[in-house]
């Protein structure tokens, strides 16, 4: 199996920066695509930010120009830079990675789709 640990979670306010950390571990053979949702009390948890592992990104309308995905294949390891943070921003972060993994008995592969347990960021005064 592959485990996902994210940091750089915390309170932050209103104009300010936060940055995520997500590292995988595990059986890895390979790591696709790499994401960050996000999810508010009450509310559905949504994709804010993806990348392949080409480096190709995409974001939701409402973190668009403030907030950058960014991976380090060396080290298994996607960010999330957060500018110009706003209190509607204040959720639990999530780490996706879609992994192409090796079993470690049969030497098997097969696809894992990986997340972490989520770090909380508040966005307040």
């Amino acid at each position: 199996q592959v485990q996902l640990v994210e940091s750089g979670g915390g309170l932050v306010q209103p104009g300010g920066s936060l940055r995520l950390s997500c590292a995988a571990s595990g059986n890895i053979f390979r790591i696709n695509a790499m994401g960050w949702y996000r999810q508010a009390p009450g509310k559905p948890r949504e994709l804010i930010a993806s990348i392949t592992s080409g480096g190709s990104t995409n974001y939701a309308d409402s973190v668009k120009g403030r907030f950058t995905i960014s991976r380090d294949n060396a080290k298994d390891t996607v960010y999330l830079q957060m500018n110009s943070m706003k209190p509607e921003d204040t959720a639990v972060y999530y780490c996706n990675a879609d992994v192409k993994s090796v079993d470690s008995y049969s030497g098997s592969y097969y696809l894992d789709d990986s997340w972490g347990q989520g770090t909380q960021v508040t966005v307040s005064s």
